[in-house]
């Protein structure tokens, strides 16, 4: 059996590769009686058959009018969960799904979604305000979490410095509960965004801020480190990596002297630092909020190096392989389904909702090594988080998700070796590939890029994705479905 009916027949329960497929089956006939108000239109994409056949390539088998006006649902939500993929462009989801499902494949997360546009997302120059077309992670994370464009390394302030309330701070404020999930260190810059103000995304700790950006301070006035804002923030549920800055003494206020994570634990944090700690946790609010740090620094990632060379593209075919200690952490997906069970089952969020951010950090990362391998498996881990975030939102129905990047990145596939570094792998339907990083000359040091990237929505309000918006405009929709929704049921 083809990879293709493989994927078919696991997705549909169906053996036959005639039947017409647009709809995920929910329980109904989906091919012939689709259901209106009930219905949840995710879509299936998977070539119909054998690519090399007439008709096999193709992944639409009847008209989607009804599908696209089904998923189209008003635009009051409870509950936003977005998911970020840091770097994940165009060209690194093709990459991932090459690899992972083959040519005809799909996503059964990514590629589900039925709402789907592009997002432009460059940064503003601090001194004259102009369009940065090659944005840094700070920058536009800034963007969609306040919805003000800054200056690259900037963390929620605008250009000039002045802090911009985020859409966390705004929903916890409405009275929903919160949380932040990340693959990379808690401070940094994405999930930085949502919890802290800084002139200097590396202003992690006390002692970074104290030497890189001395106007944030708290023994000089000022809000205090990432780490010091996250506490003052409070989410209710923080799971990441970081523990090794909250190691550091606060230098001022009243827990000077004392370890951040002394601090959180005196603050009425549960602090979590282990695999099983997080599989235990029963509860998450703001009597009992958690901080889960799972690593040091960044958490490890799904596959081994595959690092690209120059000549590379000469080189056998690789098969990526799994990196040993991915496993002594928690999955993206095991975070994120933990999240949502304890915002979801807390009294607040049983009563107003809740807001959720997840990002996969290391596509990001790797395409900057130019691991191609370790890109893919970090590609993977964001499609499993999706995967989990419609599951609830399905059952729901009253729950935003949307999808998107904070930027493109420097991956492109080819033809063959080029002038710069590439990698060659062998796909999930036995054929081979060819990655290019062509934006340094040595691996580690490959740049973002400045093309717009995918967004794609599920649930109320995700019609407000469709088409060409910018970052921006993602604040504007999560704040105003969650507070239609909140108007309509005070």
């Amino acid at each position: 059996m083809s990879s293709h009916s493989t994927l078919r027949n696991l997705a549909l329960g169906a053996a036959a590769l005639s039947l017409p497929v647009a709809l995920v089956a929910t329980g109904a006939d989906a091919h012939n009686h689709p259901r209106r108000a009930s219905a949840s239109p995710l879509i299936e994409r998977a070539a119909a058959g054998p690519v090399d056949q007439h008709g096999g390539a193709r992944r639409i088998t009847r008209d989607q009018t009804q599908l696209i006006a089904d998923a189209v649902k008003g635009s009051a939500a409870k509950n936003v969960i977005l998911v970020i993929g840091d770097g994940m462009g165009d060209s690194e989801i093709t990459v991932a799904r090459n690899y992972l499902k083959g040519a005809g494949g799909f996503f059964p997360g990514i590629d589900a979604l039925p709402l789907t546009g592009q997002l432009t997302h460059y940064s503003v120059e601090r001194e004259t305000g102009l369009p940065d077309y090659t944005p840094d992670s700070a920058a536009t994370g800034t963007a969609w979490a306040t919805g003000t464009k800054t200056y690259d390394n900037a963390v929620s302030v605008d250009r000039n410095g002045t802090p911009q309330q985020t859409v966390l701070q705004l929903a916890k404020k409405g009275g929903r509960a919160t949380g932040n999930v990340s693959t990379s260190e808690i401070q940094d810059a994405t999930p930085a965004v949502q919890v802290s103000h800084v002139s200097l995304r590396r202003c992690y700790g006390p002692v970074a801020t104290t030497a890189s950006c001395p106007e944030n301070a708290k023994e000089n006035g000022g809000l205090g480190s990432i780490s010091e804002q996250l506490l003052d923030t409070r989410p209710d549920l923080t799971f990441g990596g970081g523990s090794a800055t909250f190691t550091e003494v606060a230098k001022a206020g009243q827990w000077a002297g004392q370890t951040l994570a002394d601090q959180a634990r005196a603050r009425g944090f549960q602090y979590l630092t282990d695999k099983a700690g997080l599989a235990s946790l029963k509860r998450a609010d703001q009597d009992k909020p958690v901080l889960g740090l799972f690593s040091p620094g960044n958490m490890p990632v799904r596959f081994a190096p595959l690092v690209a060379t120059r000549g590379g593209a000469d080189l056998p075919a690789a098969t990526c392989q799994p990196e040993p200690t991915s496993a002594q952490v928690p999955s993206l997906r095991e975070m994120t389904g933990k999240a949502i069970e304890l915002l979801s089952k807390s009294r607040t969020g049983k009563k107003n909702g809740f807001f959720l951010q997840v990002e996969s950090a290391s596509i990001d990362k790797k395409d900057h090594a130019a691991d191609l391998c370790g890109q893919i498996g970090e590609t993977q881990q964001l499609d499993e988080a999706v995967t989990k975030a419609l599951e609830f939102a399905r059952a729901d129905k009253n729950t935003l998700v949307i999808v998107t990047a904070d930027h493109a990145h420097t991956s492109q596939i080819v033809d063959g070796a080029t002038p710069g570094l590439d990698a060659r792998v062998r796909t999930a339907d036995g054929a081979e590939m060819v990655v290019a990083y062509g934006t340094s000359a040595t691996a580690g040091g490959m740049q973002h890029t400045g093309s717009q990237v995918r967004v794609a929505g599920y649930g109320p309000g995700a019609a407000n994705v469709v088409g060409l918006i910018d970052q921006t405009d993602l604040f504007f929709t999560m704040r105003d479905s969650m507070a239609a929704w909140t108007r309509a049921n005070r």
